[in-house]
């Protein structure tokens, strides 16, 4: 369920595509996990952590081989240097990070700022904060904000400006104009950056920009990441936190009560993959470019109008050229046409915004390459 801006409790699209491809037998190309085991590395470590007794509440911190390990890449990757015993914080997930910075930092009448399309728990935990929930629409076709409507959208009453970067769902990876633009907002108006980025190694051709990694910025962001999508790990959900110290703290004081701890043994298992050489992250970067490629041009062959993702686990297709020009009924329709399941992007925008969305659909690559193959053929048949 999912609390919308109302605040009223509502069933997401989520939950009925999952359930239409697992009735139909579909491809499910509408969630984004991957099929394929992580590194053997990686595995092998979480294994060994249980067959050596790690089974009980690690530390409340998270457990240091792991905090290290997170301190350890943020210098190695971005140049940031990190305490691992004050400003890391190891959470169940991304989504508990996001969900105790958010309801830490904010109280109610305060502004949560995000981009739109988002990630749909960012306005469900607002919510549930009673914070109001601010968006900045993403345009054209690389999805890129106005800068003069991000400097209206972002105010006084601005307390968090989340960034989602590398973007969930349209793959947008944005400029450093846009990242500078939005550190100079939250110093003009005293506000706090949260950035979501755990697709920050799975960005094609280029490096991730952390924005704590910008002037001025160091000091006012909270930056949440995680293994699940690095590491094909998702069901772990072992994600972090890092943070100034008294930001942190506030933060800890809300997720204690949230899960306290989790994981014990996939922690240090984490923190090995955290330490594999540079050109895994290389490989992982360069096979999802490649599956994206794959499901692209079958999404093209089909009749869709696809954009062109520069990271993370999705690609935005618009379903009108086919005759849709809803995409919640392609989607509902889809598994009947062509045996693959997708969601539309109306499922990550507000009612009132829906039609500058309402013929998109994200469809998740992802996948294994044989999966992708089968879909690509099966989507052809939309062309009869």
């Amino acid at each position: 369920m999912l609390l919308d801006d109302d605040g009223e409790l509502r069933p997401t699209i989520f939950a009925e595509m999952s359930a239409l491809a697992v009735s139909t037998g579909a491809i499910n190309l509408g969630q984004g996990f991957p099929d394929e085991d992580g590194p053997s590395e990686v595995l092998e470590a979480a294994r060994q952590a249980i067959s050596d007794g790690i089974n009980q509440y690690p530390p409340g911190l998270g457990m240091p081989v792991l905090r290290h390990a997170i301190s350890d890449h943020q210098q190695r990757f971005y140049g940031l240097t990190v305490d691992p015993d004050t400003e890391v914080l190891v959470t169940a997930g991304a989504t508990e990070a996001l969900a105790a910075t958010i309801l830490a930092l904010t109280d109610e009448g305060d502004d949560v700022v995000t981009f739109e399309p988002f990630y749909d728990s960012y306005a469900a935990i607002a919510n549930l904060g009673r914070a109001a929930h601010v968006t900045v629409p993403l345009r054209g076709a690389d999805f890129q904000p106005d800068h003069d409507e991000l400097r209206a959208a972002i105010t006084d009453r601005t307390r968090l400006i989340l960034v989602n970067d590398p973007h969930n769902p349209t793959g947008a990876i944005f400029s450093r104009e846009t990242l500078e633009l939005l550190v100079e907002l939250a110093h003009k108006h005293d506000a706090l950056l949260v950035t979501d980025e755990v697709y920050e190694h799975l960005v094609f051709r280029e490096q991730h920009v952390p924005i704590a990694s910008l002037p001025g910025a160091r000091e006012r962001t909270v930056s949440i990441s995680s293994g699940g999508k690095t590491f094909n790990t998702t069901g772990w959900k072992i994600g972090w936190i890092t943070a100034p110290a008294e930001i942190l703290q506030a933060i800890l004081a809300v997720k204690q009560y949230l899960t306290f701890v989790n994981g014990a043994p996939f922690q240090p298992a984490i923190a090995v993959g955290l330490g594999l050489p540079d050109a895994h992250f290389r490989e992982v970067a360069s096979a999802l470019e490649a599956k994206c490629a794959i499901l692209s041009t079958g999404l093209s062959a089909a009749g869709f109008t696809v954009s062109k993702p520069h990271g993370g686990y999705f690609v935005i297709a618009d379903a009108a050229p086919l005759g849709f020009p809803d995409a919640d009924e392609a989607c509902r329709r889809l598994p009947e046409l062509a045996g693959v399941v997708g969601v539309p992007v109306t499922a990550f925008v507000r009612p009132e915004h829906r039609a500058d969305y309402a013929s998109l659909i994200r469809f998740a690559y992802c996948k294994k390459i044989d999966v992708l193959e089968r879909a690509s053929a099966q989507l052809a048949e939309l062309r009869r």
